[in-house]
Formats: C-alpha cells, structure tokens, sequence
C-alpha cells in the first residue's frame, strides 16, 4: 500500500477551515509526473511537455484546495516514476500525455504506483493521435483494462461536490488569450477513467479540455469564471475520491 496518506476521513473535508494548520499534519501533496518527451515533439524552446502550465497551475491549485476544504496540503513536488517517493504521494498529475514517452521501467513502476492505491490524472491532450499515443502506453501499464466514460452517476462525481454538468474547459489559446490565435478543439471534451479489478477510478482522463489552464489563469479576469469552478470542483473531488477510496 502507499505511504499513510489514506488516514483522511471524509468528515474532515468539510468546507471552510478554522484556525492555523501545521506543516506536519500535511494530508495531500500535489506531485506532477517527470517524462521524456516522443520523438519528433520537443518543443522549440526545449522545455518538456511535462511542465506545461507548471508550476503555476498547481500554485493557484493549492490555494483553492485550502480556502474550499479543510485538507491540509503542503507544497507541490515534480518526479519521475523511477524516483521510490512517488509512493509517498495519493496521486500524481501528468499533462499532455499524447506526448510521453513512457520507458519499460517506467510503465511497471506506474502499474505498481496504482496497485498500491495511487491516483492518476492525465490533462490537456487532444485529438485521436494524440488520444492513441496515450491509450497504447496504457494498455502496457494496464492491460485489458478499457478506458470508459465517467457516467453522471459514478460516486467520482459526487464525493464532496455534485458535477452533474461537465463542458469544455478552454486553455489560454482556445480563447484566442496570451497572444495564442482561436483554436479551439474539433471533438467534444470527454470525462474518462480506468478502473482496477474492484472496480475502484484508478486514472482520471481529462480529454480535449484544458483543466491545468484553468487553474492556472483562476486569477485573470479574462479568464472564463464557469470553466475555472468546474476545474476546482472537478480537481477536488479527484483528491477527495483519491484519498477516500
């Protein structure tokens, strides 16, 4: 099993925290996932996919997590999945996953990061190539396991906030912002999960949405106010989900 991180009763995700909060009683650590980039999609300026809206993204994160629940989060980290700390954390966040480059050792430790209970969410990838690169390294992490759509129904959708609504949530350049031209995704965003034997959400697919951008930008004006409560109260029902099942 991971490290005792699933210790957090869901009686405590209550809204609105009272009073100052230890570093040592942290209950959820943000980690984002090292990779390697494909062959043929580096990007001109030579910063990997990996850290697309890094680490702002997750700044603005925490300070949502903190001012809308009681969970007790500490700073964000960044590893590759050859690193052992990884068990230490609940879940671990991957960006722009039509562009990995997953190596042997890397797909084995991933599957036994979710065997031991981890949480995976993968964000901002688009379009059937880039949804087939993602979908083959997953099937050497899990295989014969299907990628399935979330139904309004599943309990992950309902573990702290009611999301009966899902839409497109848009990253800077699919509104034409941050000097990006009107690009928006030909497919509609799709709400997605793998499951492990029982049953259990193991990986969360964000698909043809911008969930990242979205916490990223929560303080720019500009920035659409609907897809920015969606991506929180989305992002924070995974970590309540994550560390309650």
């Amino acid at each position: 099993m991971l490290r005792a991180w699933r210790v957090l009763a869901l009686s405590s995700l209550l809204l609105w925290p009272q009073g100052p909060r230890e570093e040592a009683r942290t209950e959820f650590r943000f980690l984002r996932m090292e990779y390697q980039d494909r062959g043929g999609t580096r990007r001109g300026f030579g910063r990997g996919w990996w850290r697309q809206d890094w680490p702002e993204a997750e700044m603005h994160f925490k300070q949502g997590i903190e001012r809308l629940t009681r969970i007790h989060t500490g700073e964000g980290h960044h590893l590759p999945l050859t690193d052992d700390r990884i068990f230490d954390f609940p879940w671990v966040y991957a960006t722009q996953v039509g562009y990995w480059d997953l190596s042997e050792a890397e797909t084995t430790r991933l599957r036994q990061y979710l065997e031991r209970g981890g949480f995976l969410v993968v964000d901002d990838f688009y379009g059937p190539n880039e949804y087939e690169a993602f979908r083959q390294t997953m099937e050497l992490v899990v295989p014969n396991q299907p990628i399935l759509d979330l139904e309004n129904s599943d309990p992950i959708w309902h573990v702290l906030y009611d999301v009966n609504e899902r839409f497109f949530i848009a990253g800077l350049r699919h509104l034409g912002m941050g000097g990006f031209g009107m690009r928006r995704p030909l497919d509609p965003p799709r709400w997605q999960g793998i499951r492990d034997e029982k049953g259990r959400v193991v990986v969360a697919v964000n698909f043809n949405v911008d969930v990242g951008d979205a916490w990223e930008h929560a303080d720019l004006a500009e920035y659409p106010e609907a897809m920015t409560g969606l991506a929180y109260r989305i992002g924070i029902n995974y970590i309540v989900y994550s560390m309650t099942h």
